[in-house]
């Protein structure tokens, strides 16, 4: 069937089809890398939070949020991740333009496979992935997901932070006044956390919660 029958009938020809998917991937590089700048600001504010809280002596409310903290850098690291990953879908996605001069048609792509399967299971990007690994199935490039390939699950999710990691975050951030970084620095104080949650809670309860939820909703 010609381009010209194809247009006719709605069919995108496999230049505009390819065209089309790398139009959606560097959309949603720039929604990703607004995301990463949102949660950029929101550990901002959590930083400073872990500074104030640690100067009243509240090592459980500095260790929640160091833990948030940490949570939350492994997300943007992934997105990072997602990012260079859909760079390196594009370049495949030129080369298969300059294949298609040549050949007339788009070639199975594992490396296009193996990259569209690992995107799809990031919740930002899931459903235009999945929608754009239909097309590239119908279109030739790519075999159709299988099994678990679509598991949204990622072990990083549901590991909790490392003691030593949550008292280095505390080390840096709060210059040493909680916390150790390796084995340099004081250990974490044993400050009387009863007496001070006794005095603060009421006071900072509320605004940590919702600092944490905050934080959260940007990784959802």
């Amino acid at each position: 069937m010609s381009a010209a029958i194809q247009r006719f009938f709605g069919k995108k020809t496999p230049d505009e089809l390819v065209k089309k998917w790398r139009q959606e991937i560097r959309s949603q590089q720039r929604g990703i890398q607004r995301q990463i700048q949102a949660i950029d600001n929101e550990e901002a504010k959590v930083k400073r939070s872990i500074k104030q809280v640690a100067k009243k002596g509240d090592v459980k409310n500095c260790r929640m949020l160091a833990k948030e903290l940490i949570r939350s850098q492994r997300h943007k690291d992934r997105l990072y991740t997602s990012k260079a990953q859909m760079n390196s879908i594009i370049m495949q996605l030129e080369h298969q333009l300059a294949t298609l001069k040549v050949a007339g048609s788009l070639q199975k792509s594992g490396e296009v496979m193996k990259l569209v399967n690992q995107l799809a299971k990031l919740p930002e990007i899931s459903q235009t992935m999945q929608q754009m690994s239909m097309e590239m199935t119908k279109a030739g490039i790519m075999e159709e997901m299988i099994g678990d390939t679509m598991d949204m699950m990622d072990d990083d999710d549901i590991e909790e932070a490392a003691d030593e990691e949550v008292n280095n975050v505390l080390f840096q951030i709060t210059d040493g006044m909680l916390g150790e970084a390796g084995n340099v620095g004081p250990a974490l104080e044993a400050k009387p956390v009863a007496q001070v949650e006794e005095d603060e809670d009421e006071e900072e309860g509320p605004e940590l919660d919702m600092m944490q939820k905050r934080l959260q909703a940007l990784k959802g």
